[in-house]
């Protein structure tokens, strides 16, 4: 921690902002570099979801919940109300997919609340040098779960509506004519418009997720720099005003931030809800 006051708010900001990789990256995209740290917290915060969730079920008790139990029926209710509101079709997958994802995401944003530099400065502890902590503000994190939302929302609409239905809701409409030849001509200008909303759904579920997390975590390293220079000037009076104004402000947006994260996975939820009841529409 000593060493690290001697840094810059701009090569603090960039040491937090590193991950732990296996590799360095050897251009824009590079496929085989793996974050570590953003894996090692996914499967972890995993375990801790289905474990704890698990424990709940198998220890269930009739009559009044109390407890754990109470709150993991309030929350799988809440999500059971959110289902049957958006989707009227039948599918035994979609509410345990919406839990999964609503309690999964939150985890990951809920990692944002923790103090900057807690995590980091235990792995430094055992010669780890980088370590993010936050899985959504890792774009590869974001994507792999829209990206795999995406492809349920392709297989959805090919099994509901055959491939011929699929290929016609991107082929025939919005525009459509009677006419066997307009209806042909017509047919590159309907690809266009059906097809970039299609491939846009992944790409605003992963950008608004990540976008939003890495902001929120952005401000908390930004109020964090205000004590590195309070540290440093511990004995005078505006070393003092910049630790307290860092820890005022930290606590200030942490608690606005909590309602973010909530509503981040929340709206990744709700959204792939709305997407997958509409692969099973026919009209």
């Amino acid at each position: 921690m000593a060493a690290e006051h001697t840094l810059t708010a701009n090569e603090y900001i960039l040491h937090h902002l590193t991950f732990l990789s296996n590799k360095a990256p050897t251009g824009v995209m590079d496929f085989s570099v793996i974050h570590l740290d953003s894996v090692f917290f996914s499967v972890l915060l995993a375990v801790l979801f289905g474990g704890s969730f698990y424990f709940a079920a198998r220890n269930a008790t009739a009559g009044q919940p109390r407890g754990f139990q109470a709150f993991v029926e309030l929350v799988v209710e809440f999500i059971n109300d959110q289902v049957k509101d958006t989707f009227h079709g039948t599918n035994e997958l979609l509410a345990p997919l919406a839990l999964t994802i609503f309690c999964w995401v939150f985890l990951f944003n809920a990692m944002d609340v923790l103090p900057v530099d807690l995590l980091p400065a235990l792995a430094r502890g055992v010669g780890i040098e980088h370590l993010k902590v936050v899985p959504s503000t890792d774009l590869n994190v974001t994507f792999g779960m829209s990206l795999t939302v995406f492809i349920l929302i392709i297989y959805y609409s090919i099994k509901c509506k055959g491939l011929g239905g699929f290929i016609g809701e991107l082929a025939l409409q919005p525009f459509s004519s009677k006419n066997p030849l307009l209806q042909a001509l017509l047919v590159p200008a309907n690809l266009v418009l059906e097809i970039v909303p299609l491939v846009a759904r992944p790409i605003s579920l992963a950008l608004r997720l990540y976008g939003n997390l890495f902001a929120g975590e952005m401000i908390f390293l930004l109020l964090a720099t205000l004590s590195l220079h309070g540290v440093a000037q511990l004995a005078s009076f505006s070393g003092w005003l910049y630790v307290v104004l860092q820890f005022l402000l930290a606590f200030a947006w942490a608690v606005f931030h909590l309602l973010v994260i909530t509503l981040q996975a929340f709206i990744f939820m709700v959204l792939t809800i709305v997407y997958l009841a509409m692969a099973h529409e026919h009209h």
